[in-house]
């Protein structure tokens, strides 16, 4: 007779039972590491475990930007989006001296900084909506699929769809009127610091008046139901312990890969080696014509470091899972909420590649590297977040039910 480890319950501050996927998920983690190590060099292979550690930081803080934005809009609680503020901040005070030098422990390092136009506006919009819809980010839709969400696996599935079909375009959006690429590094680290954590500091004030406003006090943190050392390996965590383990882990990332965090740039990958198999040539589009783009084509998708970190995501998060007694994949998807999960994920793939990134690649590190665009996607996702929340009521019927998808 088997039992599942989800029917087990643990003693307080004991580990429950991995089960097959929790160890197996610690078997790919590790040999993993060791085979891309081997292949590729060291820090390719530190790269996948850094993608592991970022999935189970993000599995155990339930670190969702969708829910936080929901929230905010829908009830006018800004703790999720107050936190986020300390996570950019952070990540600035980190990255910006490193930037403006060019330089981290000997290596070379640039930030996501792209153009601010046309292309952003709308994909970050579209984006925002497919977040509401699709039932989370590009980082949430990860976790939460190597979590065990079933739903998510829908969504990621015509994420990657959406991302490869905005190849096609893309040179077309890229044409479109755009303000050159700018970052606030460009004033230099104490000043674009300054600058950045005056802007964070703003928009935290605003969420604290409206939340205060709309519901008479600031919600307090839940109580939490484990401590200590049982807390960090079984979660949940502290929204904020997730925020500085994401911070300290992009930074990682800039150190090894010479550039912020990124999780989109994978997807299109993917669809595109999808496309081939079904005898589809993307070598004619002008997106993969690129050198970097070409060149990651041409290669196995194990020597591209964002599909590395993406596939560690996947398999930290499963691990986090397991010691969170919580990995119960369940197929019971209502219709309504499959359909959700293919517009929004096409909504979303489509809208990251045209907007330069996601809320990590374009948002996160995007700000984090002083982009203009990031701060111009943030802006226009969150407008596409307002109208998400207003469709969600036609695919989500229960408001309970909403929050248990969400990532």
């Amino acid at each position: 007779m088997s039992v599942s480890s989800t029917s087990i319950q643990p003693r307080a501050g004991s580990l429950p039972p991995l089960g097959a996927p929790g160890l197996a998920a610690l078997a790919v983690l590790i040999l993993g590491t060791l085979a891309l190590g081997a292949a590729y060099g060291t820090a390719h292979g530190a790269l996948f475990l850094v993608g592991g550690a970022l999935g189970i930081s993000l599995y155990h803080a339930a670190f969702g930007f969708t829910s936080a934005w929901r929230v905010f809009i829908a009830d006018g609680r800004g703790r999720g989006l107050r936190v986020q503020m300390i996570l950019l901040a952070l990540t600035v005070i980190l990255f910006f001296p490193f930037l403006s030098s060019g330089t981290l422990f000997g290596h070379e390092v640039s930030g996501f900084v792209s153009p601010a136009g046309t292309g952003v506006i709308v994909g970050a919009f579209m984006f925002g909506v497919g977040m509401q819809l699709g039932g989370g980010c590009a980082s949430g839709t990860l976790f939460t699929a190597g979590g065990g969400n079933a739903r998510m696996l829908v969504t990621l599935f015509f994420f990657i769809v959406g991302s490869v079909l905005a190849t096609v375009h893309f040179d077309w959006w890229a044409s479109l009127p755009a303000l050159p690429p700018m970052s606030l590094t460009g004033l230099g680290p104490v000043a674009g610091i300054l600058v950045s954590l005056a802007i964070f500091g703003a928009i935290a004030a605003i969420t604290v008046l409206v939340e205060k406003k709309r519901n008479g006090a600031l919600e307090q943190p839940p109580e939490a139901p484990r401590h200590g050392l049982a807390r960090y390996l079984r979660g949940p965590w502290p929204l904020v312990a997730g925020a500085v383990a994401l911070a300290l882990l992009n930074f990682a990332t800039l150190s090894l890969a010479g550039r912020p965090w990124g999780i989109t740039s994978a997807f299109a990958l993917w669809g595109a080696k999808g496309a081939q198999l079904i005898g589809i040539d993307p070598t004619a589009w002008a997106y993969w014509q690129a050198p970097g783009n070409a060149r990651a084509l041409a290669e196995s998708v194990f020597a591209d470091v964002t599909s590395v970190m993406d596939f560690g995501i996947i398999a930290g998060a499963m691990l986090a899972a397991a010691l969170a007694g919580k990995f119960a994949p369940s197929l019971d998807i209502p219709l309504r909420s499959i359909l959700a999960a293919v517009v929004g994920g096409l909504l979303l793939g489509y809208g990251a590649r045209i907007a330069y990134g996601c809320n990590i690649g374009a948002y996160f590190s995007g700000i984090a590297s002083g982009s203009l665009h990031g701060y111009l996607w943030a802006v226009a996702a969150f407008a596409g977040n307002i109208l998400g929340v207003k469709l969600r009521p036609w695919f989500f019927l229960e408001r309970s039910a909403i929050r248990r998808m969400d990532g």
